[in-house]
């Protein structure tokens, strides 16, 4: 049986044991029209199909190396005592560039599903128990990151009804593995 629990500082060595692989086999390709001043276009275009790990750039035990979590959420789902899904929601924490000094606005930093729990709807519950806390804490906004090859992330945020609201072809320029991806942000009102 799936449950899924609130969790704190004392599960982290649990929650990186969760895998965070993306099946990529497809990318959404930015297209600039009259070098972007006209706008752009997304087309979805596939690519060799392959697997991206993404738990080696998010490891929560190393969050207070870098961050005060203390206004931070975490959310834990198990299959009996297995842990198969985690939630990272960060808040009010400075220099944490995703929320521009904003207070009244949460960023869903993490979430993930072992790969044999995937399509079960323990992402879309782990995150409606996230929303429903981010309201009852007065935030108006989440603010949510993800790749062009992510395109089941991308699909998933829209069906939750967030708008993509930047598109940033050069945020990931310093990282050779991943020059060419494109950050994409998106934000939903709670």
């Amino acid at each position: 049986m799936i449950y899924i629990k609130k969790t704190d500082r004392s599960c982290f060595e649990m929650y990186d044991s969760i895998s965070q692989n993306v099946d990529v086999r497809s990318e959404y390709k930015v297209k600039r029209i009259d070098n972007g001043l006209g706008g752009f276009i997304l087309e979805e275009v596939p690519v060799t199909p392959h697997v991206k790990d993404l738990s080696v750039y998010e490891r929560a035990t190393e969050y207070e190396k870098e961050f005060d979590i203390t206004h931070w959420s975490f959310y834990m789902a198990f299959d009996d005592e297995k842990p198969v899904g985690a939630v990272t929601i960060a808040a009010k924490t400075e220099n944490l560039y995703m929320l521009a000094g904003r207070n009244d606005a949460c960023v869903l930093w993490d979430i993930r599903v072992a790969d044999e729990y995937k399509h079960q709807g323990i992402g879309q519950k782990m995150l409606d128990l996230a929303i429903k806390d981010a309201k009852a804490d007065g935030y108006r906004q989440m603010i949510i990151e993800c790749q062009n090859n992510n395109v089941p992330a991308c699909n998933f945020y829209r069906k939750q009804g967030a708008l993509l609201s930047k598109i940033d072809m050069y945020a990931y320029y310093q990282e050779e593995a991943c020059r060419d991806e494109v950050q994409f942000v998106w934000y939903l009102d709670l």
